[in-house]
């Protein structure tokens, strides 16, 4: 799969493809956000693949380092895929995906079709 453009209603989302480089450090926050500029997209979608291995874990401060770049640009930021595992591991986690996807700048979605409901789509 390549990165491709979703529109529900006005709104614009970059979903990225499966494999790419990684968000694995703060540094590489400017790369994704460049590539959302790039396609007028006001939503990016990240699949859980695209993730390094510390994002999820909370005290390596990199998801809320991440975040915090998203929300100062204006731009929601979408996890997409399977994070079960991880948050089997975590309580924080669990707390803090909970109340991300109660607000509107981070989500937490397990596929596609979730993705098209929580846009009204």
């Amino acid at each position: 799969m390549t990165d491709k453009i979703l529109t529900f209603g006005s709104e614009k989302v970059l979903l990225l493809a499966d494999t790419g480089p990684l968000l694995a450090r703060p540094g590489d926050t400017n790369d994704f956000l460049a590539l959302s500029w790039g396609s007028e997209a006001s939503t990016m979608v990240i699949p859980r693949t695209r993730l390094g291995e510390d994002f999820l874990q909370l005290r390596t401060r990199l998801a809320g380092e991440v975040v915090q770049k998203f929300v100062n640009y204006g731009l929601r930021l979408v996890v997409l895929g399977d994070i079960s595992d991880a948050l089997a591991q975590s309580a924080a986690l669990r707390d803090f995906v909970r109340e991300a996807n109660a607000g509107r700048h981070l989500w937490f979605l397990p596929d596609e079709e979730v993705l098209a409901q929580k846009f009204g789509g």
